[in-house]
């Protein structure tokens, strides 16, 4: 383990900033934790955890140490079902595709999700009818205060839509090792999502093989988002807002076609992409920055080396929803 001075991130985030950490360090294995936990520069500075890179937004330059993780490795236990454990360095979609590849039923809607495993519990990662809590079992990580491992359940988790425990209470304690999903190998395809079904029906295809389900979700979802590598974004940049129903019956005598989903409690999920696109900012740009023009969920970074700029725009489109619909838009993306 080596501890670096002054290096660039800009081809570790997926925004593209032109944006330098103060310290920066990889670990590749526990023993590299172990260590780096030991020492004195991450009691002594402020630290963050990166993996893909693909859903934070850098203001300036981060002031701190910067820990890259890189720990690989897959484990698979079979005991009635299929337990498979993915270390935190891996890369999500291709633990996807390895499950899809040996059969294990359960993530392959979450397909081309970019970013690595370890940042999946944290997001609760969710996609086309699926959360990670879905299919959670367990995942291991060191505190970085008292350098102990723990183990924590789905239920000790505290998962909700795109949250979790580790965005709360655990927030910046914590250095996550490895996450275990429980899979199976009997078919189990949930394809309720409109797209799926629509996609599936105009192919005549009736009973998907786990391959046909991932290479349509990757096909979907490649339709949708920009590729960073040639527009730089963080993917969805909002959440889908969860109103009331006092509040959503109010909405929708002034909007008639206002799409929803019924949640838990009587409450109800509004699509965040239907709201930006009502206010007109559907591929909107202003200076460098904009919504792209097939997902107004995604920001496009389209020149800007700072993140500030991106934020500011961010928070117009905010302020244009609320103006519009008395809803207030939460940010999915980490930004720092």
């Amino acid at each position: 383990m080596r501890i670096l001075n002054n290096i660039s991130l800009k081809n570790l985030n997926t925004f593209g900033l032109d944006v330098s950490a103060k310290y920066f360090v990889t670990v590749e294995s526990e023993e590299d934790v172990l260590e780096l936990l030991s020492s004195e520069i991450i009691r002594n500075e402020k630290w963050m955890v990166l993996g893909g890179g693909s859903n934070v937004l850098f203001r300036k330059d981060y002031n701190g140490l910067i820990i890259k993780n890189d720990i690989k490795g897959r484990t698979v236990e079979k005991n009635g079902g299929v337990k498979v454990g993915f270390s935190a360095g891996e890369d999500w979609d291709e633990s996807v595709a390895f499950s899809v590849e040996n059969n294990y039923w359960g993530i392959e809607n979450l397909s081309w999700i970019p970013g690595k495993v370890g940042a999946a519990p944290i997001q609760n990662i969710g996609a086309y009818g699926v959360e990670l809590k879905d299919v959670f079992h367990s995942v291991e990580f060191y505190n970085v205060e008292n350098r102990e491992k723990y183990t924590l359940g789905a239920e000790e988790c505290q998962f909700g839509y795109r949250d979790s425990i580790f965005k709360n209470k655990l927030r910046g304690k914590i250095i996550i090792t490895k996450v275990h999903l429980n899979l199976s190998e009997i078919p189990n395809p949930i394809l309720e999502y409109n797209g799926i079904i629509s996609a599936f029906e105009s192919k005549k295809i009736t009973e998907p093989t786990l391959t046909e389900i991932r290479n349509l979700i990757i096909e979907i979802r490649k339709s949708k988002l920009p590729d960073p590598y040639f527009l730089p974004n963080a993917g969805s940049f909002f959440k889908n807002p969860v109103i009331g129903q006092e509040q959503y019956i109010e909405l929708l005598e002034e909007f008639p076609k206002i799409p929803a989903f019924v949640n838990d409690k009587n409450r109800y999920k509004i699509p965040a992409a239907w709201l930006i696109e009502q206010t007109g900012l559907k591929g909107f740009k202003k200076g460098k920055v904009g919504t792209h023009q097939n997902q107004p969920l995604v920001i496009l970074n389209l020149g800007y080396k700072k993140g500030q700029r991106i934020i500011d725009f961010a928070n117009y489109v905010t302020r244009e929803v609320k103006n519009k619909f008395g809803i207030k838009l939460e940010k999915e993306v980490n930004i720092v």
